[in-house]
């Protein structure tokens, strides 16, 4: 039997489908760069350029979790003198960017945990919180609502301002609600009163 191969299509071949099928035979499966590129019929360069933009994409995310125990333990004494429920630490991550995934891929997995049934909760935006999404894998939810507190005007070049809402919202199986109102008002009396 002959096996499909993708040939030469470009485009076929640099889609998403293509790169996130090399991602999980190489990531979850173990197998070789070589070895991906046999079964998807591209050359070996090809899958190593998937791989790569796969990572930037965000699309595939890597946690190692070296250094955890010192993090826990740095976690449970500031429980203790702060009085806290609970304090998550994460490894040192130099620079802004570096420190905002770090902080988001750990809030995506506790947020994952502590959602509950019947929950309604409000969101900002923001690039630590549009990193929680990579660790974000809640079980559905029954009664849930997201609310994207923007707080007024917002400026961004960035992201969509009300995205991660509606991410968050998606996974959990919530409504989502949008809330632009004012951070900040002249006075507590109704407009026109």
């Amino acid at each position: 039997m002959a096996k499909l191969r993708r040939g030469t299509q470009t485009a076929l071949a640099e889609g998403a489908s293509l790169r996130l099928r090399a991602a999980w035979l190489y990531y979850k499966h173990a197998m070789t760069q070589k070895d991906v590129a046999e079964h998807l019929g591209v050359s070996r360069t090809t899958v190593i350029r998937l791989l790569d933009e796969a990572l930037e994409r965000g699309e595939v995310r890597i946690w190692i979790d070296e250094g955890e125990a010192g993090c826990m333990a740095l976690a449970v004494a500031l429980e203790r003198h702060l009085k806290l429920d609970e304090a998550i630490v994460v490894p040192e991550a130099r620079g802004a960017e570096r420190a905002a995934n770090a902080v988001g891929l750990a809030l995506g997995k506790f947020l994952s945990e502590a959602i509950a049934d019947g929950m309604t909760i409000g969101v900002g935006w923001g690039r630590t919180l549009n990193a929680s999404l990579a660790s974000f894998r809640p079980p559905r939810r029954a009664g849930v609502k997201v609310l994207s507190l923007l707080g007024g005007t917002v400026e961004t070049d960035i992201a969509n301002p009300v995205e991660y809402a509606w991410r968050a919202a998606s996974q959990l199986g919530a409504q989502c609600y949008l809330f632009p109102a004012p951070v900040f008002v002249d006075s507590a009396e109704p407009s026109g009163a």
